[in-house]
């Protein structure tokens, strides 16, 4: 029997989303403190196996029974050029040499273990799910719909929304260029790189809200409840914060990765296809400068040859050649527990909306 999936208004008591952060990030302890908390958390699949997932599904309910969301990447392309990688790796060959470690095999699955995911997610349906890197097709959202989940896709511009909207999507989480982490584009176009590589956070929403008819999530270098409340204002149901949340207590990033944040050797932000072959908003190290210039379109193949380096870096204690992702606000990161955090961006926000209705009165 088909159940109608609520909104994701009615699933949380804040209009606050803890973005889903993978590679361990987002932990079930800090997925569960945020929903305690009355906001919405969400844990990423992706580079997880099926059972990790799995796994991870069942630790956090056990930790609450508030809803919360699991997020998906989409299956890729074969659309590298294997000389292109080819070469990339031989330029990461001294790397490897001083880290001391092995540069990984890039012929990975492309797939993220796309389907396998999804029957899971259908036998034991969760709130919500969320997809990045693509939309799936009707009959994978008429499905969740059927069992009463409620689906978010990424999209970072109008054509990609519309599509989202066209397929069944539920819900669109609207991502700016302003964002940590890996761009939610559709299609992975390389000639983006040589001009604007996306759209600001404010312009995208305006443009999609106009396009569409769908609840929006704002998502974008979020970093304080007085930014939550302009992009309410302007439109969207909730704002999806991720940046905000890897220095809390909970969160599973390196401690490297959370002293970058505010740290200020690291002093900007840029996208680059250093470590993915994707464009993702990072602090800029010293591989990002060395080799982000040189780094073909081959996603996920330079994530899996990096892989290696990444974490030997890591075990060296070495910030300078791991993957530091971040958004535009990195600097407004807060050490608090993530509950914590919940309720002071709650406050900021309510005392921003307050002020802004006065101004109205």
């Amino acid at each position: 029997m088909s159940t109608s999936p609520p909104s994701l208004s009615e699933l949380t008591a804040h209009p606050l989303i803890q973005a889903p952060m993978a590679g361990g990030v987002s932990r079930p302890e800090l997925v569960a403190a945020v929903c305690e908390a009355g906001g919405l958390g969400f844990l990423a699949a992706g580079y997880k196996t099926p059972e990790a997932m799995y796994e991870e599904i069942r630790q956090l309910r056990q930790l609450t029974a508030r809803p919360f969301g699991v997020n998906l990447f989409m299956p890729q392309p074969r659309s590298a050029d294997p000389a292109a990688v080819d070469v990339y790796r031989e330029q990461l060959t001294g790397e490897a040499a001083w880290y001391e470690t092995e540069l990984g095999d890039p012929e990975g699955k492309t797939d993220d273990a796309y389907e396998a995911k999804l029957a899971i997610l259908h036998d034991d349906p969760v709130p919500v799910v969320s997809f990045h890197f693509g939309c799936p097709a009707r009959r994978v959202l008429e499905r969740f719909a059927a069992l009463g989940t409620c689906t978010v896709v990424t999209v970072t511009s109008v054509a990609e929304a519309r599509a989202a909207q066209a397929a069944g999507a539920r819900a669109l989480c609207v991502q700016g260029v302003e964002a940590g982490g890996h761009q939610g584009t559709h299609r992975d176009d390389p000639e983006g790189d040589r001009g604007s590589a996306g759209i600001g956070l404010l312009s995208l929403l305006a443009q999609v809200g106009e396009a569409v008819q769908l609840p929006l999530v704002a998502a974008g270098g979020l970093m304080r409840g007085r930014q939550i409340a302009a992009v309410l204002a302007a439109g969207a149901v909730a704002a999806q914060l991720g940046t905000a949340f890897l220095a809390t207590e909970e969160s599973g990033a390196h401690a490297l990765h959370k002293r970058a944040l505010t740290d200020p050797h690291f002093t900007r932000t840029e996208l680059t296809r250093a470590f993915s072959g994707r464009p993702a908003r990072g602090l800029v190290n010293r591989f990002v400068r060395e080799h982000g210039p040189y780094a073909p379109a081959a996603y996920p193949q330079l994530h899996y040859l990096t892989a290696g380096l990444r974490r030997a870096a890591a075990k060296a204690g070495d910030p300078q050649a791991m993957a530091l992702w971040a958004g535009q606000g990195h600097r407004l990161a807060r050490e608090l527990p993530a509950g914590q955090l919940v309720e002071v961006l709650r406050a900021e926000c309510d005392e921003a909306r307050a002020e802004l209705r006065e101004v109205g009165s």
